[in-house]
């Protein structure tokens, strides 16, 4: 899926200092293109891959779909009611049943449950149906040429060009404006260190082949830290009164404590009252849905960034797994993307660190709202409203 944020390999690169890069974006391209090569060729790159980087040119369609990813404007219950569709669980049970062993090889092997998987595979590519038609050289060159994030997308580049010496892919293959390939999207660094043969045919190919893609991608999630057996998010309900400041990405409580303040289960239920921690959610307020989400869903922020993405991601595999829908209750309504500017605009005139005024209601801009929730005595929930604006 091309709103990605590609974190597997993101994870990797930021091993190495942007300083590193700093020098070694933009200007000439052909000059700049010499500079990889000299670079590929010092980790071992041959000819094969050499002669493929030479063919590479800049893309601008790639850059226009790097800066503009709109949807990310959308609220949790708009883009998980318009992802999550009939056509993705049908099939997402149907993949599940058509690719049984496969899917239970990669949980033995790696703790990570079949409807995981499924879930990014459906929103990723349709199940294989839309892997994207940009060239995956012409979109890393680009990219790693751009000085927006040169320290991510060069590593990826001459992983791609040791993919295309080796034979894995050729010079043409295609996939999503941001370099990933197959049906998983897999950035080259991934496919490159993480590739398995699924199907047994002696070769790893994550855009033809399904068994290959499901543990490849069973691997990767497994390495980003999967815990084996354990829970990743649970919808619950909670009480008219918590200590919102506790809730969100910011802090971490053990499940009895939850159960304490009043949480329980979507059923009505109590929660286990063990120490299991977790965090609770309110993408739209503490009106709206709410879920407790547990160790295992840092590896979906590791996937993607966008909370509401993650969310989506995580929610959909947990219906694959049995669960319903999540219930919208009623939230407050909220701000539309012109007033999050303007939102966003006082916030930084206040001195806080949005990361932009973009419209975008990102990690940084929830924890703003969240600092001025609470200095106007409203439910520290993050959720922005008309009143905090006017309040503002």
């Amino acid at each position: 899926m091309d709103l990605r944020t590609p974190l597997f390999g993101l994870v990797l690169a930021f091993g190495v200092p942007a300083a590193a890069f700093a020098q070694q974006c933009g200007g000439d391209f052909d000059a700049w293109r010499a500079g990889v090569e000299a670079e590929a060729a010092g980790q071992g790159v041959g000819q094969r891959g050499l002669s493929a980087l030479n063919q590479a040119r800049l893309d601008q369609n790639v850059l226009s779909r790097d800066r503009a990813q709109g949807v990310f404007t959308q609220t949790f219950r708009e883009f998980a009611s318009r992802m999550i569709n009939d056509y993705r669980l049908t099939n997402g049970r149907a993949n599940l049943q058509k690719y049984a062993d496969t899917f239970a090889r990669a949980e033995s092997e790696f703790g990570v449950p079949g409807p995981v998987i499924a879930s990014f595979w459906a929103l990723e590519t349709d199940f294989g149906a839309v892997q994207g038609d940009f060239s995956t050289l012409n979109a890393l060159s680009t990219l790693a040429h751009d000085c927006r994030r040169p320290e991510l997308f060069r590593p990826e580049l001459i992983a791609l060009l040791k993919l295309i010496d080796q034979g894995v892919v050729d010079a043409g293959v295609t996939g999503a404006w941001a370099g990933e390939i197959g049906q998983l999207q897999m950035l080259p660094t991934d496919y490159l260190e993480k590739g398995m043969d699924g199907d047994g045919d002696g070769r790893i190919d994550l855009k033809g082949s399904a068994p290959d893609a499901i543990l490849t991608a069973a691997k990767a999630i497994s390495t980003l830290g999967w815990e084996a057996g354990q829970p990743w998010l649970d919808e619950v309900r909670v009480p008219a009164s918590l200590p919102w400041a506790e809730t969100g990405l910011v802090s971490r409580l053990p499940r009895s404590e939850w159960s304490r303040l009043g949480v329980t289960a979507r059923s009505g239920a109590p929660l286990p009252a063990d120490g299991l921690s977790a965090r609770l959610i309110l993408p739209m307020g503490h009106r709206g849905p709410a879920f407790l989400a547990y160790d295992n869903f840092d590896i979906y922020l590791e996937w993607n960034q966008s909370l509401i993405y993650t969310l989506t991601a995580a929610h959909l595999a947990a219906r694959l797994a049995g669960a319903p829908a999540f219930d919208p209750n009623q939230p407050e309504p909220g701000l539309e993307p012109e007033a999050i500017k303007r939102l966003q605009q006082k916030l930084a005139d206040r001195g806080y660190d949005v990361g932009g005024i973009d419209g975008i209601l990102g990690l940084n801009t929830r924890l703003a709202v969240r600092q001025e929730q609470l200095r106007l005595g409203l439910p520290a929930d993050g959720w922005p409203t008309p009143v905090l604006l006017a309040n503002l």
